[in-house]
């Protein structure tokens, strides 16, 4: 059989790749912060604080010891954003091949993952996967498209597309690391911004077009970042951001749509149990909106709801932003 494949990370994300690896027989090995995880996968072959309705495959072993991963040469990280860096300086040794599967912006640096990673495991070929994805529909075996964006270009993609594909889960080539990070940090405070607008009542039509507007910020924060228009209107941009603003499946669209509907978000953030990676995001991605001078309205409002404004006041402010024309190459005389 195939190379043994290890995942850091086992919440509900981590969790679910690993399940999908394992389904071609090959032994995943996956890191689980939490001891009573490790005992559960283990002995129960569930993980019930995360990911409770999969039954995991018998080749998954869990394990709290991230010396087990020195000798592995493909590793995917899926820990929390906030914490990547940390996990990572843990390795005894670096993967040949890090896969990247977490999406943010690292709060207080701004730096993005990839550039996390590389610090953390100097000498490892950093690639990234991203795209429209919900853990229990790819831990179930449903059929799933991604980005594998590879630093190390077709080289490093041939070694991981046979790794990492399945009849049901099919990975697409890109050489655009950055503009797969970005379209998935960003679409995660974009749907929060999705599940407010549902949490107030606002309607479909004001969600289509925060969408849409949304989608213009994701492309004009990525094409000032150096990201590639192509990779923004792919999978891991506009898929995904379709995906995750329409459904409450997504921890970040419904953290938005209890903001809407009144709860804080400080309450909110301390009583769950998965990481909705936009709350953190949000913060870090206004500040670096407004320090390049890159026009980010919605995310800007996301924040200040965050931060504690009232959701309605500030969709006001939104609504009552000066007219402009859609395309920023062709803006109206209107002096």
């Amino acid at each position: 059989m195939s190379e043994t494949v290890g995942v850091i990370g086992a919440g509900a994300w981590g969790t679910a790749l690993a399940q999908m690896l394992a389904s071609d027989g090959r032994e995943v090995v996956l890191w689980a912060f939490e001891p009573e995880v490790v005992e559960a996968i283990n002995s129960t072959q569930r993980n019930p604080q995360y990911l409770p309705s999969a039954e995991l495959a018998r080749n998954i072993r869990a394990t709290g010891d991230l010396g087990e991963f020195a000798g592995l040469d493909t590793v995917l990280a899926v820990t929390p954003a906030q914490v990547l860096g940390k996990v990572l300086s843990g390795l005894s040794k670096p993967p040949r091949d890090l896969v990247l599967c977490s999406k943010g912006i690292e709060a207080g640096t701004g730096r993005l993952m990839n550039d996390v990673a590389r610090d953390a495991s100097p000498g490892s070929a950093i690639a990234v996967l991203s795209g429209p994805t919900f853990a229990h529909e790819v831990a179930g075996g449903l059929p799933t498209a991604v980005t594998l964006a590879c630093e190390g270009g077709r080289d490093q993609w041939k070694r991981l597309s046979p790794a990492i594909a399945r009849p049901a889960f099919r990975p697409y080539y890109s050489d655009d690391v950055t503009g797969a990070e970005i379209g998935g940090s960003i679409k995660n405070v974009l749907a929060i911004a999705c599940g407010v607008v549902d949490g107030l009542a606002l309607g479909q039509n004001a969600r289509a077009a925060l969408i849409a507007r949304g989608y213009a910020e994701m492309l004009r924060f990525g094409e000032a970042l150096g990201a590639q228009a192509e990779t923004l209107s792919g999978l891991c941009g506009l898929g995904d951001l379709v995906l995750t603003c329409s459904s409450t499946s997504s921890r970040n669209f419904s953290l938005g749509k209890a903001l809407g509907e009144g709860k804080t978000a400080a309450e909110l953030m301390a009583d769950r149990t998965t990481v909705a990676e936009g709350a953190h995001t949000a913060p870090v991605l206004a500040q670096l909106a407004q320090e390049r001078g890159i026009a980010m309205p919605i995310v800007t409002a996301v924040n200040a709801i965050l931060d504690g404004e009232a959701p309605h006041q500030v969709v006001a402010q939104l609504l009552a932003r000066p007219l402009t024309a859609e395309q920023s190459s062709d803006q109206p005389d209107i002096s």
